[in-house]
């Protein structure tokens, strides 16, 4: 299995059937029914197993329960119970216990859904998310015996940690292109996270840069990578610094999607692509530095999006524009102290703190894209600040925004794709935080980290509309649990394929 196929995660083939099967000799591999309240004596399924799935239903709350084995004349059946569903974070949260429970099935049975959601568009698109990302489990990566360190990229092999069920069918009269939609947008998600786990050794900023290509190849898109030295020769300071103590040097990726028929607006995404951050000399602790591989998570979920939307076909121009470096340390590392210029040269940068390193490559791709690509609307998405994280926990992302609208059409399309956005300030009495003694700006003052990182970033956009996503709480995951499988979550790719859906309206 090629690193590429970490492009093309593996998920259970969902599809629609007008009704259930008689017998479990009408489907490949074992019958599983997923059955609503209510409905099991109308599946034909044994009274006696249906009444104690209801009993056992009475003791749970938001997730599925394997029940009972039966067997009749029909042929043999797992039931499964589960209650009702009337919000679409119910749904997802119900298909995902489904998709972990394919998971089970070692890849070879068929699962059969009926259930009253399904009645419901809006219900079916977020049960078929969450039935696709609840049943991901990221790749194992390794090298094939005798390959040399230096062919990692070429060698590295991804291989699935468990097989989702062989097919799930869906008891519905719905068309399939809701299916097809959930699914694209689901699937965005697991290639952001099999992106951002894939261990640092491997996923350094070349081969970031080589999954760009890989998927430019694929959906026809415009691609150019800037390497160290075009990075040199057009002033690109922030990501020179940050990555200069890197063996692995830094690499800009710029992607272009435009429709065919026109575009409604031209959106610049910006992802933070720290491959690994050690801190720079500003080091972290071990304990800290352990998920760092996931640092370049905004870059992931980016490319993703790109993705997603070239193959819907989306009305609207997107440029993707993925800084990607490591921060290590060694004898080229920048130091707290210095004083950096990123792009254009519109503010020089005082290093105070090495650790703060993404802010410092995203001011770099911000003011390219404000300079040179002239955007309707800059969005842009980084693992930023461990304050949002402390501010929101793991279950929302904060949010900033330049005006009303965008910031309201986006907390609307996260609270749909269930990717909530808290909307922070963007207030403007902290802007003397990041004054500096001896260069335009601090980069980091220590108050207010959030505000300040956000406002930070402000200074490169210009007179842009802008939004500035900080997933550093939910970018992560410490659990394997309901949608989400431990390390690298996706965060924000649903919730900007959603608002992007949205821009021809």
């Amino acid at each position: 299995m090629p690193a590429d196929a970490l492009l093309s995660p593996t998920t259970t083939d969902l599809t629609c059937i007008p009704s259930v099967p008689a017998s479990a000799s009408q489907v490949a591999g074992e019958l599983v029914l997923v059955l609503g309240p209510g409905e099991g004596e109308a599946a034909g399924v044994d009274p006696a197993a249906w009444r104690s799935a209801q009993q056992r239903l009475g003791e749970v709350s938001d997730v599925p329960v394997v029940v009972e084995q039966t067997s009749d004349a029909k042929g043999g059946r797992r039931v499964t119970a589960v209650p009702a569903a009337s919000t679409r974070d119910e749904a997802r949260a119900l298909g995902g216990a489904v998709g972990r429970f394919g998971l089970t099935l070692d890849g070879r049975a068929e699962v059969v859904v009926a259930h009253p959601l399904l009645a419901d568009a809006g219900l079916i698109e977020a049960f078929v998310e969450g039935v696709v990302l609840g049943g991901f489990r990221p790749v194992h990566v390794s090298m094939p015996a005798g390959t040399e360190s230096g062919q990692r990229s070429a060698a590295t092999v991804a291989e699935p940690g468990a097989l989702p069920a062989r097919r799930t069918m869906l008891v519905t009269g719905e068309g399939e292109g809701v299916v097809e939609r959930a699914v694209t947008v689901a699937r965005a998600s697991l290639v952001a996270r099999n992106l951002a786990n894939t261990p640092a050794n491997i996923a350094t900023p070349q081969w970031m840069a080589e999954r760009a290509r890989a998927v430019a190849d694929r959906r026809g898109l415009r691609v150019a990578v800037r390497d160290e030295v075009a990075l040199a020769d057009e002033g690109f300071g922030g990501l020179l610094a940050v990555g200069g103590g890197s063996a692995n040097p830094p690499r800009l990726v710029e992607l272009g999607y435009e429709p065919a028929d026109g575009a409604a607006a031209h959106v610049v995404l910006v992802g933070k692509g720290i491959t690994f951050d050690t801190g720079g000399i500003s080091v972290k602790p071990a304990e800290a530095m352990a998920m760092m591989k996931t640092d370049m998570s905004g870059s992931a979920v980016v490319l993703a999006v790109i993705d997603a939307i070239a193959a819907m076909g989306l009305p609207v121009k997107v440029t993707a524009l993925l800084p990607l470096a490591e921060n290590a340390f060694g004898e080229s590392s920048y130091r707290p102290g210095d004083v950096v210029t990123p792009f254009g040269g519109r503010r020089t940068v005082e290093i105070s703190n090495t650790d703060a390193e993404g802010r410092v490559v995203m001011a770099d791709a911000l003011a390219y894209a404000d300079d040179h690509l002239d955007p309707d609307v800059v969005i842009d998405v980084a693992t930023l600040t461990g304050a949002a994280r402390v501010a929101l926990a793991r279950s929302m992302a904060a949010l900033f925004a330049t005006d009303d609208e965008l910031a309201g059409g986006l907390r609307a399309a996260g609270a749909s794709s269930g990717e909530p956005l808290w909307r922070f300030p963007l207030h403007q009495p902290y802007r003397t935080f990041l004054e500096s003694s001896v260069a335009d700006l601090d980069n980091a003052p220590g108050k207010a980290g959030t505000i300040t990182a956000a406002l930070f970033l402000a200074e490169f956009v210009g007179d842009r509309r802008w939004a500035h996503l900080d997933i550093a709480g939910p970018g992560r995951s410490d659990d394997d649990t309901g949608l989400l499988s431990e390390g690298a979550t996706g965060y924000g790719a649903r919730a900007l394929i959603t608002w992007l859906e949205g821009m021809d309206r």
